[in-house]
C-alpha cells in the first residue's frame, strides 16, 4: 500500500490508554464517537464532518474542540483557501483503549459505552434483510488466554479499519468478549483406555 492509499492518511499512534475523566466523558457521547470513527478513514475538516453526519457546522465544531481539549483529536495539517486557514483533524491514536478505572463515576460512564448494544441496534435492518454475518461462541478458557485472544481481535479490527474505502455501502464490524453464565461441561474424570474405549453410546 502506497502512502497515498494509507488508511488513515496521516500519522498517528497505534494505541492510547484512556483513563482521564475528561477523555472518558468525551468518548461517551455517540456523536463524538462517530466523529472519531470517521477520522479512521482520513483527516477531515469540520465542514466535511458536519456534512457526513448531517449536523450544523457549529455543533460539530463544538464537539471537535471538546475532543481536541481531551487529547483525542489533533490538527494534522492545514490548507489556506481564500485567506482562510482550513484545519484538518485526525485521531491521536488508531486504538483508544479504556484502562483500569477506580472512580465509581468513571465506571458508570464506561458502562454506558456498550458497543455491542449499538451494533445490535444497527444490525436489526441487516438481519431483517438476511444480510447479517455474525457468530457467537462460548468457551471456558483461562484469563491469560482472554488477553491473548482479545489482542488478536483488536489486530483484526485494525485490519478491517485499514481496508481502502470503496463502494457505496458502509459495513459495521463488532466484536465482544465478556464473562457469561453459559453452561459448560465439568472436567473429565479420566480418559477411557483399552479396546473398548471408543465413543460411548448415548445414554
Amino acid at each position: 500500500m502506497s502512502v497515498n492509499e494509507r488508511i488513515p492518511d496521516y500519522d498517528l499512534d497505534e494505541l492510547l490508554v484512556v483513563t482521564a475523566p475528561e477523555q472518558l466523558r468525551a468518548l461517551a457521547d455517540p456523536l463524538r464517537d462517530t466523529l472519531l470513527e470517521l477520522l479512521l478513514e482520513r483527516a477531515a475538516t469540520v465542514t466535511e464532518m458536519a456534512r457526513a453526519v448531517d449536523r450544523p457546522k457549529s455543533s460539530v465544531a463544538y464537539h471537535v474542540n471538546l475532543l481536541v481539549d481531551a487529547g483525542l483529536l489533533k490538527v494534522v495539517r492545514t490548507r489556506r483557501v481564500r485567506a482562510i486557514e482550513e484545519r484538518y483533524y485526525g485521531r491521536v491514536a488508531r486504538t483508544l483503549y479504556v484502562g483500569a478505572l477506580h472512580r465509581p463515576e468513571d465506571k458508570q460512564v464506561v458502562a454506558a459505552m456498550n458497543g455491542l448494544a449499538q451494533a445490535a441496534a444497527e444490525a436489526a435492518a441487516a438481519h431483517a434483510a438476511d444480510d447479517l454475518r455474525c457468530t457467537l461462541v462460548h468457551a471456558r478458557i483461562p484469563r491469560e488466554e482472554v488477553r491473548n485472544f482479545w489482542a488478536e481481535v483488536q489486530a483484526l479490527a485494525r485490519k478491517f479499519a485499514e481496508i481502502p474505502r470503496a463502494g457505496d455501502q458502509v459495513y459495521g464490524f463488532a466484536a465482544g468478549l465478556y464473562p457469561t453464565d453459559a453452561p459448560t461441561l465439568p472436567d473429565a474424570e479420566g480418559e477411557p483406555t483399552g479396546p473398548d474405549s471408543g465413543p460411548a453410546a448415548p445414554g
